[in-house]
């Protein structure tokens, strides 16, 4: 009779291969116990490929298919249920090795049934037509394979040996030890200790822990998470691991095992263990305690699991680091990659093994924080940070606050041991900045990063798609015509207009742009003048080391200054350091570099005249036709005028024509207001709108106000060269407020001015719908005459011009502005370049879309 509580624990992902002759149960067993989509039966499969569940000759071809099936499954960290005979070792050999390649534990449920129970269970299936003689070779076979299966690789054996037996399982599923993904932190994430218990209790404290007697109190609702190498070369093993155990035990901590410590841990038993890397002392100081402490440290540390997945995936924690298709898994492979990483086989100069540099290869989403190698200071590389700054040989003892990304750390009080490998690269004989590990590997981008359809991921919006039309013209842009990719981190999203305006004489009014706001529940906007120049990103550095620093580039270069679609502004070099020179020492004076702590800024700019970047353009096209038209309707109005003193009556057409001119005079007039001549900076004028980021800040937490506050700073500091931007405050309930701004825009506009820029105070608007448009451009009549020609006020011409389509062009505006957003806050997170000019990218091949380019 069967034990009727038999329980079966599974692993949530892992490889299940059911094992028993036909006619056992299997395929009932697995219908009981597993979802549909977990269970890969060769019989299906055979169906598949064959249309006949039961053709034979279909069988390698069926196993092929769910073998792959499998792979991808398992691939996906899919819990999967393999429903075959399985009962001779050939057949369970690839399913072995499926569970190897994707390091997951294999595990065998075997249905060890009476022949008789499964000849009487096979009768009764009408399509089963093979003979009796086939169902006791299997049964045979599998008793041959039960001893075996263990040898041959399975982790765990599930022997049902009766119809009770099978009719009493409860099968349930276990969390792996390293998915604490539920856990979501805040951590503070410390490196490598090595027994610096003074500097630890140093660091705890400065991360807001608080120490009474023998325990370790965290600031609210926060957690030490360790990597590993709490032991060896440092003075006061016993109390760093009183310390870190009493943490674990109490909840407040988390610890995974370094390879210093599992070596300790052998030691302890009794192993022959080399007692070298500072074991020996370590062993020296646990002469004086008890033989019970030592019980609990070695069961203690032998309790620590590889890795750990935590915050839905986000971060990952392991010693010597993690692979993306490592992480979460469960394997002696992965075990040995957490506290060792990975060596080529050689050795360096030092004697010391060369690691693969896995970091450098690594794409996932997931914050991989590790220790293990000893390094000058905290290392970012491809969403990694080595924590390992070498306590124990003189440098630091680091934490990685998580989520905020904030590096705390606290100098040794001495050097305990020398290293064998010097901790800090030789500085004599060079003042360079030394590039990070990132800027070093961001050297050259990846084609597949840019290349085919690509949907990106963005705080704003869910996800943006560039389609692979669209990819194709940006990446000629970005590798023919753009500046070093380095600093090209950000792109201005472009600006749709307001809706067409309803008065009689205009295309676009103040009006629809405060109605659109006001419609979407905004309160308050801010209207600017919008300059007529050509729109400059600035990136301002403190000096030519803080450039190289942060943005890798190397050189005397301290900044760039460049297009909307990422080209260089200035063609002579000697004029752009000048400028740069000039805004440079504005920021110095305006003293931004000290209130915001920064070494760097972005600002988003207009630089005028028109002309000093759009010459050619006024040249071939304005001018021309200014000139031309001009030319031909003067000779025509004299002709008119001759024929009229002749007595011909040509009155109507010599009105006409007379209002052409007219209209063709107001269309050079336009144009020449944006105009002047510039001589080397003399007649540059920088208006900046947008102080963007900073070291270590995306500034689009603040509103327009703080923004143009802070930038007349800079006009204040240098008025020949900056100049500040004219704006009103608008509150939408108040009508007198909107009359009087539509009355200054009036007037701007009859005096020459381009229009004005009509945004939500807050930088970022979020409406009923969703993201709201960051800006609204409001053109005057005149200005227009330039974008639509000067005939666009007659009658016929604006009521043609009323049917625009602005949808794309808001569509646009929208995906650019999240796109350059993003782009920008995972520059300051340092994230991979790759990662982005993803976004970078995405706003250049936005720019490709067909669009009516007067929008």
């Amino acid at each position: 009779m069967g034990d009727e509580s038999i329980r079966i624990s599974l692993p949530e992902h892992c490889l299940v291969v059911l094992i028993g002759a036909s006619g056992s149960g299997k395929s009932t067993f697995a219908r009981d116990h597993f979802l549909p989509t977990e269970v890969l039966s060769s019989d299906y499969f055979r169906g598949l490929v064959s249309d006949d569940e039961n053709d034979l000759a279909a069988t390698n071809d069926a196993f092929e298919a769910l073998h792959f099936v499998a792979a991808k499954r398992l691939g996906g960290l899919k819990l999967t249920v393999v429903d075959a005979t399985n009962v001779q070792a050939f057949a369970r050999k690839p399913l072995l090795d499926l569970a190897r390649q994707f390091h997951l534990l294999p595990i065998a449920i075997v249905l060890d049934l009476p022949e008789r129970a499964c000849r009487q269970r096979n009768q009764l299936g009408p399509d089963r037509n093979f003979g009796s003689h086939v169902i006791g070779q299997q049964c045979r076979q599998l008793r041959q394979s039960l001893n075996k299966l263990k040898k041959e690789g399975f982790r765990r054996v599930h022997v049902l040996r009766c119809e009770e037996d099978v009719a009493g399982v409860h099968v349930e599923r276990e969390k792996v030890w390293n998915n604490r993904k539920e856990e979501s932190g805040p951590f503070d994430i410390i490196g490598d200790v090595h027994g610096c218990y003074e500097e630890l209790t140093m660091l705890l404290e400065k991360l807001g822990y608080s120490l009474q007697d023998d325990r370790v109190v965290p600031p609210a609702g926060r957690k030490a998470l360790f990597v590993g190498d709490l032991v060896d070369r440092g003075p006061d093993v016993a109390a760093v691991l009183r310390l870190v155990m009493g943490m674990v035990t109490a909840g407040t901590a988390l610890c995974v095992p370094g390879n210093h410590d599992v070596r300790l841990v052998r030691a302890l038993q009794g192993k022959n263990v080399k007692q070298t890397h500072g074991l020996l002392e370590s062993m020296q100081q646990f002469s004086a305690e008890e033989p019970a402490f030592l019980k609990e440290v070695s069961e203690f540390i032998d309790s620590l699991v590889s890795h750990y997945v935590l915050d839905e995936g986000k971060l990952v924690l392991a010693h010597a680091g993690m692979k993306q298709e490592l992480a979460g898994r469960t394997s002696g492979a992965v075990r040995q990659f957490a506290l060792y990483g990975e060596t080529t086989g050689e050795t360096d100069e030092f004697g010391l093994p060369v690691r693969h540099d896995w970091a450098s290869e690594y794409r996932g989403e997931a914050l991989v924080a590790y220790g293990h190698t000893p390094m000058p200071e905290p290392e970012w590389l491809n969403n990694t940070i080595n924590l390992d700054t070498g306590c124990v040989f003189g440098g630091s003892l680091t934490a990685l606050r998580y989520p905020e990304r904030e590096l705390i750390s606290v100098a040794a009080l001495r050097v305990y041991i020398e290293p064998i490998k010097p901790l800090s690269p030789a500085q004599a004989e060079t003042t360079e900045p030394r590039p990070s590990a990132q800027q070093q590997h961001d050297d050259v981008l990846d084609l597949s990063d840019v290349l085919g359809k690509r949907i990106v991921r963005t705080r704003l919006l869910p996800s943006v798609t560039i389609r692979e039309d669209q990819s194709i013209p940006a990446l000629e842009v970005m590798s023919r015509f753009t500046i070093d990719p380095r600093w090209l981190v950000y792109l201005p999203p472009t600006m749709s207009p307001p809706e067409t305006s309803t008065l009689p004489d205009y295309l676009e009014h103040p009006a629809e742009a405060l109605a659109y706001y006001r419609s979407n529940g905004i309160e308050h906007v801010l209207c600017e003048e919008k300059h007529m120049g050509s729109r400059a990103c600035l990136i301002v550095c403190r000096d030519s080391g803080s450039a190289s620093r942060r943005f890798g580039t190397g050189g005397d270069r301290a900044g760039v200054c460049y297009t909307r679609t990422g080209r260089r502004f200035f063609i002579d070099d000697h004029l752009e350091a000048a400028f740069l020179e000039r805004i440079r020492q504005a920021v110095a004076n305006a003293g931004l570099w000290e209130e915001l702590n920064t070494d760097w800024m972005l600002l988003d700019c207009e630089l005028l005249p028109w002309s000093a970047r759009g010459a050619q353009l006024l040249q071939d096209q304005y001018a021309a036709v200014g000139a031309a038209a001009g030319a031909s309707l003067a000779a025509s109005i004299d002709s008119l005028k001759l024929a009229s003193e002749n007595g011909v009556d040509v009155e109507s057409w010599l009105e006409t024509y007379q209002e052409r001119h007219e209209r063709i005079t107001r269309y050079v007039e336009v144009y020449r207001n944006f105009c002047w001549p510039v001589t080397e900076l003399i007649g540059l004028k920088l208006a900046p709108f947008h102080l963007l980021a900073s070291a270590g800040a995306v500034h689009e937490s603040k509103n327009h106000h703080w923004h143009l506050d802070m930038l007349a700073r800079l006009s204040t500091a240098d008025p020949e060269i900056i100049m500040s931007t004219d704006h009103r405050a608008v509150d939408l309930g108040n009508e007198s407020a909107c009359r009087a701004v539509t009355s200054w825009w009036e007037e701007k506009t009859a005096a020459g001015s381009e229009g004005m820029v009509v945004k939500p105070l807050d930088f970022v608007a979020q409406g009923d719908k969703g993201l709201l448009q960051p800006a609204i451009k409001c053109r005057g009549r005149e200005y227009l005459r330039l974008i639509y020609g000067p005939e666009y006020t007659t009658p016929d011409s604006l009521q043609s011009l009323r049917r625009r389509n602005l949808r794309t062009k808001r569509q646009l505006a929208l995906r650019e502005f999240a796109l350059g957003l993003e782009g920008l806050e995972r520059f300051v997170e340092r994230q991979p370049l790759r990662r982005v000019h993803e976004c970078v990218f995405g706003v250049l091949a936005m720019e490709s879309e067909p669009v009516d380019p007067r929008l």
